[in-house]
């Protein structure tokens, strides 16, 4: 019975996703992120419990992937749509699109979801990623892009259709860059060791705390960019 919790943790990761994805095309960003969050959260845990559980096999590796297609991959593809549509169509809509309109341009948001499928194929099979990360995992890009759409009235320049197409190629790129970034994993509590790690942590509770979905596209910034360093430190 055992062999089944990991895998049943990733039901739940492919079960809010799914949810998420109805938000999403609804244009409801906020309970499409919520949904999406609770995804990425069972996701953390899935591979944690088949390590505890001494129960990791080539099916819940597969699995995963496919939950986290749903979950990171399509979620934050149907957001850029929905924005990206906006900014050329004030009054598009899903249930109104049309191929032969300019709408199609929205479909441009998709690229997200594209890259999001070619890392996390590449992630099966890349042997080098088990300390640390080679290009943005996709949690954590559907994390960026879905709080974009939260943070939409304070930032202006998100409402620019040729700023949010350069989001989704550079979404595209860093997804599947040679970037080495660093996995939240904690061999143990070490401070010496970890110190980036706690870093990050404290940076991200900080900036939540004080801007909150604002916070976020900071935040990955700033993980990109101490991965970065870290990186080169190590070298």
């Amino acid at each position: 019975m055992k062999k089944h919790i990991p895998n049943l943790i990733t039901f739940g990761n492919l079960f809010a996703g799914s949810i998420a994805c109805l938000y999403a095309f609804q244009a409801d960003f906020l309970w499409a992120f919520i949904f999406m969050f609770i995804g990425i959260f069972f996701d953390f845990f899935d591979g944690m419990a088949a390590r505890i559980l001494n129960v990791k096999s080539e099916l819940g590796l597969q699995l995963d992937s496919l939950a986290d297609m749903v979950t990171s991959g399509l979620v934050p593809g149907i957001v850029m749509f929905h924005l990206i549509g906006k900014s050329v169509n004030p009054d598009f809509s899903f249930q109104e699109f049309d191929f032969a309109s300019v709408d199609v341009v929205a479909l441009f948001g998709f690229l997200i979801t594209l890259g999001s499928a070619y890392r996390l194929a590449k992630f099966n099979i890349d042997t080098r990623q088990t300390d640390a990360f080679i290009g943005l995992p996709t949690p954590a890009n559907a994390i960026f892009i879905t709080s974009l759409a939260m943070s939409i009235q304070d930032l202006s320049f998100l409402q620019n259709v040729y700023v949010l197409c350069l989001i989704s190629v550079l979404s595209y790129y860093i997804l599947n860059a040679e970037i080495k970034l660093i996995a939240l994993k904690f061999k143990n509590l070490n401070l010496k060791e970890n110190w980036y790690r706690f870093l990050l942590i404290l940076i991200s509770v900080v900036l939540i705390i004080s801007l909150q979905f604002l916070a976020v596209p900071m935040i990955i910034a700033f993980y990109i960019i101490l991965s970065i360093i870290i990186s080169k430190k190590e070298a």
